[in-house]
């Protein structure tokens, strides 16, 4: 009898020792999941030298400053808007503003709160209305159409713009369905539709952006696979189309290439 209550008290005990181990993980993924989001973010944001453009501030409606770069357009000419990755920084861009500026199409890239050289704090609220106030800043400079382009948790940012503003097309390079659907496939055992603050949702949101769509994505993503990517395009409506390039993952899609079938797609619109 003493070896059978003595084998129930462990076995409660074992119990309450996973719950507790299995909330103090949840608990800090809670608590650092804007942290693994926004890696690219800092508490003390320090710029780098940047050979392209020149260097601007868009003040948000929250009061927040961003960072840019901005190289202006030939007059008449479209100007792209980039709405970069989580852990990217818009002074790595300089080859893609030459080989716009090449074609006389302007480049406006932004650095989202919290980034190097703007103020704030990330959040998805905060990153969507950056994205606006990054629209309305350009569409007040270049007075030409305006092309957002946005790479992985950017294309979310690019298409809420898109769907808010006039923008005359969309690019979304390495799309999710939602980081909500990522984290679910990255953390299958945690409650993530209740305990996620930014799920980004662009599949709530693509069905409003009725301008021209081009897909690009890597066959090999392993970060955000080819899947997720492939069922945003699935809803989203026509015109569209999908590039998909063999033999690239996630942080290997920018060459010749891609940047000639951007610059392509953009000059097609006028």
């Amino acid at each position: 009898m003493d070896i059978v209550v003595t084998a129930t008290k462990l076995l409660l005990m074992l119990s309450l020792m996973a719950a507790f181990a299995y909330m103090s993980v949840v608990g800090l993924t809670y608590m650092s999941q804007r942290t693994i989001l926004y890696p690219g973010a800092s508490r003390t944001p320090t710029l780098e030298p940047a050979s392209w453009g020149e260097s601007v501030s868009i003040r948000t409606p929250d009061g927040e400053t961003l960072h840019g770069r901005y190289s202006r357009g030939e007059p008449g000419k479209a100007s792209v808007l980039f709405f970069l990755g989580n852990a990217d920084r818009i002074d790595n861009y300089d080859f893609l503003a030459e080989a716009l500026a090449s074609r006389g199409i302007g480049l406006l890239a932004i650095s989202y709160r919290g980034y190097p050289g703007s103020t704030g704090m990330p959040s998805e609220a905060g990153l969507l209305i950056d994205g606006l106030a990054a629209f309305d800043w350009l569409a007040g400079k270049s007075g030409s159409e305006i092309v957002v382009l946005g790479q992985s948790l950017g294309s979310g940012v690019a298409v809420n713009t898109a769907r808010k503003r006039p923008a005359s097309a969309a690019i979304l390079v390495s799309a999710y369905l939602s980081v909500l659907s990522l984290a679910q496939a990255h953390y299958p055992f945690f409650p993530v539709s209740l305990l996620l603050k930014d799920p980004f949702r662009s599949d709530l949101r693509i069905a409003e952006v009725r301008q021209p769509k081009l897909f690009i994505h890597g066959r090999s993503d392993a970060i955000i696979p080819l899947s997720s990517g492939e069922a945003l395009y699935a809803i989203a409506s026509e015109p569209k189309q999908m590039l998909i390039y063999d033999g690239s993952g996630h942080n290997d899609l920018w060459d010749a290439r891609m940047v000639g079938d951007i610059v392509r797609f953009v000059e097609a619109l006028q």
